[in-house]
């Protein structure tokens, strides 16, 4: 890659990172000609648990989602590392484990612990001070100053616009690169964090379809001033109905048959996971 994930922010549109949750996902954005990917940690715990986003992945898990993904592509990697999995010393063990892993980027939230998706109800936060101590206590602990730190709030459900803004604020004071303000309400909302934010700090904008803020597009995204635009969720939102509808095929009919236009052969799997390229490899070292 020509620029750290750093730099392109600070150029350029805003960078449109689309959720991953495993290398093959990551590949496939990364063929797809992505300049950025998002390892979410609801697609993790979607996909790998089999379960809801209130916080079950743990920090050993997330690591080693993160390594499997680094050591197959080039792209850069944001990591959702949750409530940091602890208080500021656990904050700082974690932005080492996942820096070591290849995390071009670690997002950490003020949300109580046990944490849920940034668009359901229930949340809590905890003390605004509390979580200005874990954001220093990030960037302390980062090896490299290309290693961003991304300061979530989630207080607009819980204390308000208001409050979220002075929690942002707050955090950018701490030493967070990127500010991630969760969950606004309308795009009046989000144009009032531009237009306080945008000129200080990369600020990011979250797409949850059927969330609670509106879809936009990243070039509108882009204008308003966000710089960066995930959609944490959207490929597993994406293939929950074709993989329903596949099983549903294959129970009725006994057979792939009724599908098979629609599937990927076991050549075409092969031509994407470079099965060619690592043979020639192997050749190489044989005797």
């Amino acid at each position: 890659m020509s620029l750290t994930l750093k730099h392109r922010l600070a150029s350029g549109p805003a960078l449109l990172a689309p959720g991953v949750y495993d290398a093959l996902s990551a590949l496939l954005a990364e063929q797809a000609g992505f300049e950025a990917v998002y390892l979410s940690g609801a697609s993790v715990a979607y996909t790998q648990l089999g379960r809801p986003d209130i916080g079950l992945v743990s920090l050993d898990h997330l690591a080693d989602v993160t390594r499997r993904i680094t050591e197959r592509v080039n792209l850069p990697l944001i990591v959702d590392a949750d409530t940091g999995f602890g208080n500021a010393l656990n904050v700082q063990r974690t932005v080492k484990m996942l820096e070591r892993a290849g995390a071009s980027a670690i997002q950490l939230e003020d949300q109580t612990f046990p944490k849920r998706c940034g668009h359901l109800r229930g949340k809590g936060v905890i003390p605004a001070a509390e979580m200005e101590g874990k954001i220093r206590a990030a960037v302390d602990a980062r090896y490299s100053g290309e290693t961003l730190i991304i300061a979530r709030t989630d207080a607009i459900a819980v204390e308000g616009f208001d409050a979220a803004m002075d929690r942002a604020e707050a955090f950018l004071e701490a030493g967070a690169d990127v500010l991630f303000i969760e969950a606004p309400r309308d795009l009046d909302q989000m144009r009032q964090a531009a237009t306080r934010f945008a000129g200080r700090a990369p600020l990011l904008a979250n797409m949850v379809e059927g969330g609670d803020t509106p879809l936009s597009s990243v070039e509108a995204l882009s204008e308003l001033g966000y710089r960066l635009v995930i959609s944490p969720g959207a490929l597993v939102r994406a293939l929950i109905p074709s993989a329903e509808a596949f099983f549903a095929a294959l129970k009725a009919d006994g057979s792939t048959g009724a599908v098979r236009g629609q599937m990927t052969d076991l050549a075409g799997v092969n031509a994407r996971i470079g099965l060619d390229e690592m043979l020639a490899t192997g050749q190489r070292y044989e005797a």
